[in-house]
């Protein structure tokens, strides 16, 4: 179980689209504001859960038609947000982000985020501990990764709400969240590499 621990905590923490725009939203809006959209985030990665341990997430995905869809709506939800992050703020934006994106945004992104697949299917399918008794092994994983994931989103929201607090200048508040809106491009476009190769 502590194998199993210590790999949920890698995967999670490692930059993704959930914790990069947890954390670029705390920049731009502050902690409070982005607190529904991490409810949304931590509602969709349980529905992915679930989608991955019912085996529904294998069928979908084992259509190329859907999953080359699915692929194509989540680069094009990645770059959304990507936007969002980069104007927050902004007056010479093409489009200026009042608030962050709510629950929806948040279950939205988990819907259709390739690392959301990829980081529960491995969990859920590898590090066995009890095979004598699939269904405490799969109940205690999923007890355990959401006790990892809440802290651990919620540690990127409060760094990126430390930026938002530090009263910064418009410019290095907008150089912040353009920084913050390339690190999720560059996710992007690993996850839009990866699913060509």
């Amino acid at each position: 179980m502590g194998t199993f621990a210590l790999a949920v905590i890698l995967l999670i923490i490692t930059p993704g689209p959930g914790v990069l725009t947890t954390a670029g939203f705390g920049a731009a809006y502050g902690f409070k504001p982005s607190l529904k959209y991490v409810l949304g985030l931590f509602i969709g990665t349980n529905l992915v859960l679930l989608a991955v341990i019912t085996g529904v997430a294998a069928v979908v995905l084992s259509v190329p038609w859907l999953r080359t869809l699915l692929l194509i709506a989540s680069i094009g939800y990645l770059l959304y947000l990507a936007a969002r992050i980069a104007f927050a703020g902004s007056k010479i934006a093409f489009m200026e982000a009042k608030q962050p994106p709510g629950v929806f945004g948040g279950v939205a992104l988990q819907a259709i985020n390739p690392k959301a697949y990829v980081v529960n299917t491995s969990l859920i399918s590898g590090f066995s501990y009890a095979p004598d008794n699939l269904t405490f092994e799969i109940i205690t994983k999923v007890i355990i990764m959401n006790a990892i994931w809440i802290p651990i989103h919620l540690a990127w929201l409060w760094a990126g709400t430390v930026l938002h607090e530090l009263n910064l200048s418009h410019a290095a508040q907008r150089a912040i969240n353009i920084g913050m809106a390339l690190a999720m491009l560059a996710v992007v476009g690993l996850a839009a590499w990866t699913a060509t190769t």
